[in-house]
């Protein structure tokens, strides 16, 4: 499968939300907005984000939105985040989209976070060159619950 990022398009974030709504992926992602399903909300955050200087893609497989990747956030504490349809999952989307990411991006250091209990992202990440520095506890709302987290950085 070819994966490939641009610019998010308004025709997308239909797809994201309902990529959003899975139940199994917002409970790997564990750490969503309170409602995934107020669409209103999801349209703001949204607007809000790619009106900003983020950096914020979709991911694109053999030409199909299957997921979105973005970094954001402040010099020095920026963050990678990303979102890929369940149906990809453990076929190197993530990490190639991530990969594609990183090479657009040369801001240093990254950060990520990932529920500690989430092999699949915490190895997308992993392989991409993130190490483990620092653990902590978070209210995670798919969950309803605080969880362990671990938090990534990337130095170089």
């Amino acid at each position: 499968m070819h994966i490939a990022l641009r610019e998010v398009h308004d025709s997308d974030l239909p797809v994201f939300f309902r990529q959003m709504n899975d139940p199994e992926s917002l409970r790997m992602a564990a750490f969503t907005p309170k409602d995934p399903a107020d669409w209103d909300a999801f349209a703001a955050h949204w607007r809000k984000i790619r009106a900003s200087r983020d950096v914020v893609r979709t991911i694109l497989g053999d030409g199909d939105v299957i997921g979105s990747t973005a970094v954001y956030g402040e010099p020095g504490e920026r963050e990678v985040t990303y979102w890929v349809d369940r149906a990809y999952w453990g076929r190197g989307v993530a990490t190639a989209a991530l990969r594609a990411l990183l090479a657009e991006v040369g801001d240093r250091p990254l950060y990520a976070r990932a529920a500690a209990d989430n092999a699949g992202s915490r190895r997308v990440l992993e392989k991409c060159g993130f190490e483990t520095s620092a653990r902590a506890r978070g209210f995670a709302a798919a969950r309803g619950e605080e969880i362990d987290e671990v938090v990534l950085h990337l130095a170089e």
